[in-house]
């Protein structure tokens, strides 16, 4: 049985954020509606996703991958689309990684079976729900994070529940946030895993994000220090698993050069283990948080792809836009845009006006003078330059910092061809 039914079949209406006033539309048809959202088309705010820049970030990063000798899962819970994901699956990802237990059943139930479970998921309870699922996807390859004898009870719980004779453990390194801290967890936690019938050590991972601080430096430090654990543990974990296939996992978006540089030759050496990146927000690339990681790549040395160097910062295009429509000019210096904290991310930095479109043409110039300076529930104050042309009822198109935090306020995110009219509606499922 599944636990969840992919949406055959979905009709869109009004009551879909975004959506114009219709009622019913198959959600196959959207394409020939013609809508474009720079002229207002859409029930704007809108999220876009520019189709041609989202596959230029694929397949520049896979390209990559390959050349670094390095695989990826990209982590489905930034956009949590299923079509987005065996899009990526499809052109040569190793499978797809998640948080969670319901993101798992969202994947599954839409066709995914290898999956990476980039999490401790929690006790017992958790555990019989994790068993539960596995047992309605017997095909399933799932791969989960253990940094604990506790945790490894959970996951013992849940290959009981699922009839499973082996359930692959990852034992997770940390530094910041989970994670097992130093030599005697590890040891700690793989004893466990070697004591339980039903479970296998399937490898180690970590995460190095959480070790970044504000100081660059500092950071470097940190996370070659986590590597070099991380590398020890693997070393661990061949010992007492001879001869089995194994997983060295890490790579979010900002530092995967760096984990590819140390754990691609630990994995050549072994010769039985593969490097498994987890970047996900990076397909979407952003103005903000990860155009800043990206220039910070360049000075560590770029991109080498087929023996050419490639600038990351101008390689990665921002694939998300937000819409919005001018509300009002109340004085001089201030205009209000219709969109806020329900519909755009601000943890890691404000939107950015890009362009700006009246009856559907561009307003070359205007938005440069523009800036926003705060947000409320469902207002962007924007500050404006006094002698601006800027007017009630002008389109403006937004770029967004931090991809995550984003998409996860939208149920659909509209796929844009290179004309900028709607292409198709992706149904984001976060729960």
């Amino acid at each position: 049985m599944q636990f969840l039914s992919p949406r055959d079949g979905q009709r869109l209406s009004a009551t879909i954020r975004g959506i114009p006033l219709v009622d019913g539309l198959p959600i196959e048809e959207i394409a020939g509606q013609d809508w474009r959202p720079c002229r207002g088309d859409l029930a704007l705010p809108a999220l876009t996703l520019d189709e041609a820049a989202f596959a230029v970030n694929r397949d520049l990063f896979l390209r990559w991958c390959k050349g670094a000798g390095v695989t990826v899962a990209p982590h489905a819970k930034t956009p949590m689309s299923p079509e987005l994901a065996r899009s990526l699956r499809e052109a040569g990802a190793w499978g797809t990684t998640v948080a969670t237990i319901q993101q798992a059943a969202v994947l599954l139930a839409h066709g995914e079976r290898r999956l990476l479970l980039a999490n401790e998921i929690g006790g017992l309870a958790a555990g019989r729900r994790l068993g539960a699922l596995l047992s309605a996807y017997p095909d399933v390859e799932l791969h989960a994070f253990a940094d604990s004898p506790a945790a490894v009870v959970a996951l013992a719980e849940a290959a009981r529940v699922a009839g499973r004779s082996k359930l692959s453990v990852l034992i997770e390194l940390g530094s910041g946030r989970a994670g097992a801290r130093d030599r005697a967890a590890v040891e700690a936690t793989m004893a466990a895993v070697l004591a339980a019938d039903r479970l296998v050590l399937g490898g180690v991972a970590t995460y190095e994000g959480a070790a970044a601080t504000p100081d660059a430096g500092e950071t470097a430090r940190a996370i070659a220090a986590l590597m070099e654990r991380t590398i020890e543990a693997f070393a661990l974990v061949r010992t007492a698993a001879p001869g089995l296939p194994l997983i060295i996992s890490a790579g979010g978006s900002a530092y995967f050069d760096i984990v590819a540089h140390a754990l691609a030759p630990v994995a050549q050496a072994d010769g039985n283990a593969t490097v498994l990146l987890r970047s996900g927000a990076l397909f979407f690339a952003d103005h903000g948080v990860y155009a800043r990681a990206f220039a910070e790549l360049d000075r560590r040395g770029g991109l080498l792809i087929d023996g050419t160097l490639h600038a990351a910062a101008k390689s990665f295009r921002p694939a998300l836009t937000l819409w919005a429509e001018v509300l009002s000019r109340p004085q001089a210096d201030l205009a209000i845009a219709g969109f806020g904290m329900r519909d755009a991310s601000f943890d890691q930095g404000l939107p950015v006006p890009l362009r700006v479109f009246r009856d559907g043409v561009e307003q070359q110039g205007l938005a440069e003078s523009l800036s926003v300076t705060r947000l409320n529930d469902q207002h962007a104050f924007v500050s404006v330059a006094a002698e601006s042309a800027l007017a009630v009822g002008d389109v403006i198109a937004f770029g967004i910092s931090h991809p995550c935090t984003c998409l996860d306020r939208w149920r659909v995110i509209f796929g844009l061809d290179e004309a900028g009219v709607v292409a198709r509606a992706l149904p984001t499922q976060f729960g």
